[in-house]
């Protein structure tokens, strides 16, 4: 084969790799929603049987100021549990498993909140990748008739900021 003929075929065996990255990478961000799903699901079922909203416990300051009297004077207050009994069992199934487990209200919950912070991150970790490696497959050209370099461009280049 000639040079231009293998440059070629190079490039395009580049181009497929960054792509099923690219596919795969999507995949798992699927999977990661579903999963995401569920947790979030799941912690509002516990508010709901713990009576609470993310908002509707006071805070900490709030209940000790209320019952400085009778009360000591440092009380915990978690947000998901309220004033409902924090060792009262529930049952839990462990992700990845067909296993139930009969846990504390609060440790259930507690589990539930870190795995859906830990899966926000991940999520956010593969919207990025995903970003990326649609940019590079879209700089080589293989999307060109899609979508203009410029205006992927642009779409990479966007940032979240909090405000």
């Amino acid at each position: 084969m000639d040079e231009p003929m293998k440059q070629f075929q190079q490039g395009l065996i580049e181009v497929e790799l960054e792509a099923e990255n690219l596919l795969l990478a999507r995949h798992e961000m699927v999977e990661i929603d579903r999963v995401r799903n569920g947790n979030r699901e799941a912690l509002t079922a516990l508010r709901k049987r713990a009576r609470t909203t993310k908002t509707s416990v006071p805070l900490p300051f709030e209940s000790i100021m209320r019952d400085i009297d009778s009360r000591p004077l440092v009380k915990e207050v978690c947000a998901t549990c309220g004033d409902h009994d924090s060792r009262e069992k529930t049952l839990l199934m462990f992700p990845g498993t067909d296993v139930f487990a009969s846990i504390p209200f609060h440790a259930a919950h507690t589990i539930l909140e870190k795995d859906q912070a830990r899966l926000d991150f991940d999520s956010k970790k593969l919207q990025s990748y995903v970003k990326e490696k649609s940019f590079l497959i879209s700089e080589k050209g293989a999307l060109a008739d899609k979508i203009g370099p410029g205006v992927l461009r642009s779409l990479v280049t966007l940032s979240d900021k909090p405000k």
